[in-house]
């Protein structure tokens, strides 16, 4: 008979199954991973708050996807990098910062796909409505789509989250390299009816969402570009919408092969790694892709590149 230890405080997690001859080479891709996704994102959050010239609200909105990508990392990698070096019945987390992992990782996901659809709104403004981009992308609208990325996504988890948190638990492990919202639930040997239609209900209502605002502005630029005899603006469109649309693409596809694999029990192992590289491709990406396709953000760097290597004279 099965032994059940009911409501613990002190759960375990599954982890990594790593060889020992593999723990410090993968662990030292993880590690670096992580500092490069960390330096990255500071830096070019850093180098928009610091010139003025890139206070343009594509930035400011590009800025929410820094900080979400900072987020996400900082609670999921360091945790698994030190549960890397444990043995598995070392690897131990209280439910309290369980619950919390599990809310960032969520609002992690949930919120990459909230922040990319505010940067489509001002793609559309930008291309579709060019005369009039200053009257409608203004500072208040800026924090207006802000507020509203995070505070839908915070809603959409904090009630997912909710709903798990009610239920009493009857086990310790969690079947999963990091705490999620399934995991948790799974703890209990209640109903978890409700979670399981709440959980889909919230996957598709927020990816039909997400991917019905993509097809439905870059189907309207597509519009105005052919229509068009504006070569400036074609250009324009094709750079600025190619670098959204890749990284909307890294972000969907990641996402997509964790959920895929969560249907095939005997790939555990491959999810788990995809479910680390859901958080470290796309934050590793995302400063890459914008800093090599913006102009203004190359231009930034080299001028602060120039003003570091003038040495004072005496």
């Amino acid at each position: 008979m099965e032994n059940y230890t009911y409501n613990s405080f002190t759960l375990q997690l599954e982890g990594l199954n790593v060889s020992e001859e593999s723990i410090y080479p993968v662990f030292l891709v993880f590690f670096f991973s992580y500092l490069f996704v960390m330096i990255a994102n500071v830096g070019i959050a850093c180098l928009i708050f610091i010139d003025k010239s890139l206070h343009h609200p594509m930035y400011l909105l590009f800025c929410n996807l820094t900080f979400n990508d900072i987020l996400g990392n900082s609670f999921l990698v360091p945790r698994l990098l030190l549960d890397m070096l444990r043995p598995p019945s070392q690897r131990l987390i209280s439910y309290y910062e369980c619950v919390v992992q599990a809310f960032t990782t969520h609002m992690f996901g949930a919120a990459s796909h909230t922040v990319l659809m505010i940067m489509t709104f001002d793609r559309y403004v930008a291309i579709c409505n060019p005369l009039r981009y200053s009257a409608i992308m203004t500072n208040k609208m800026v924090i207006g789509l802000t507020v509203s990325a995070w505070g839908v996504a915070f809603v959409l988890v904090g009630i997912l989250l909710g709903l798990t948190i009610r239920l009493n638990r009857c086990r310790t492990v969690i079947e999963s390299l990091y705490c999620n919202n399934a995991s948790l639930f799974k703890l209990s040997c209640e109903n978890v009816f409700i979670n399981n239609v709440y959980g889909l209900t919230f996957t598709v209502v927020l990816l039909t969402a997400s991917i019905g605002s993509m097809v439905l502005t870059y189907t309207k630029i597509t519009v105005v570009c052919l229509t068009s005899n504006n070569k400036s603006l074609n250009s324009k469109a094709l750079k600025t919408c190619s670098t959204h649309l890749v990284v909307y693409l890294i972000m969907l596809i990641s996402g997509f092969i964790v959920i895929t694999l969560h249907r095939f029990p005997q790939y555990s192992d491959y999810r788990k790694y995809c479910a680390i590289l859901f958080h470290i491709i796309p934050g590793s990406l995302n400063p890459i892709i914008y800093g090599v396709q913006s102009a203004e953000i190359c231009k930034s760097l080299s001028k602060l590149s120039r003003s570091k290597s003038v040495l004072p004279s005496f």
